[in-house]
């Protein structure tokens, strides 16, 4: 069996950033799906479950919501809580979309309320959300991404 890309990619060295993870091609159509890496994978605590429900659950409806929406195939979290998948139509690259992902961390930090689609008849695990602590991380994502720009894997 291929090893799959993202393999490939050093853990041990990879920061916090926003990369691309990939891009598929079908014709004429073009898909970039981008590694929003949101803490450093093996240095540090991965992101709890609650707080990465509610980045979820916020980052897709401001980005389903946004200018760009119809762009918008995906976004989730990475089965490794360290960061989210966004998924993108056309042959994109971080600068790209980096005004959106700094606007959606923004809409996050300011979000206060009832977490979207946090209802039984919305969501199979409706009450596992943290606000506060989906604000945590993002807050000190955006601070990564405004102050080192990664947007190349570590070679």
């Amino acid at each position: 069996m291929e090893r799959i890309a993202s393999f490939t990619i050093d853990h041990l060295r990879l920061l916090p950033g926003l990369y691309v993870s990939r891009r598929d091609r079908q014709g004429d159509c073009v898909v970039t799906t981008f590694d929003l890496r949101i803490t450093a994978p093996n240095r540090e605590p991965v992101i709890d479950v609650p707080a990465l429900h509610t980045i979820e659950h916020l980052a897709a409806t401001y980005l389903r919501n946004a200018p760009r929406k119809d762009e918008i195939v995906y976004f989730g979290p990475m089965g490794c809580r360290t960061g989210c998948y966004l998924v993108m139509f056309g042959d994109l690259n971080p600068q790209d979309v980096l005004e959106m992902v700094l606007d959606m961390c923004d809409f996050i930090l300011r979000y206060e309320g009832e977490i979207p689609g946090a209802r039984p008849e919305e969501c199979g695990n409706y009450s596992e959300q943290n606000l506060n602590m989906a604000k945590y991380y993002i807050r000190k994502y955006k601070e990564e991404l405004t102050a080192h720009r990664r947007f190349t894997y570590p070679a």
